[in-house]
């Protein structure tokens, strides 16, 4: 392995903890995000849904 190889594990390894340790310390923070991604993503499919279909009528 070479020195980019190294300092890329060593950065990556460091960042994991620092991540993990961010999750662990603003946990209802997190799991508020993730329900509003969940809607936020629930809305882009139904809206890709509505469009799919409404081209499929129109054939």
């Amino acid at each position: 392995m070479d020195k980019t190889g190294v300092a890329s594990l060593i950065g990556g390894i460091i960042l994991l903890a620092l991540g993990a340790y961010g999750i662990w310390t603003f946990l209802p923070d997190v799991i508020t995000v993730l329900k509003g991604s969940i809607g936020i993503i629930a809305i882009i499919i139904g809206i890709f849904l509505v469009i799919f279909g409404a081209i499929l009528i129109k054939d």
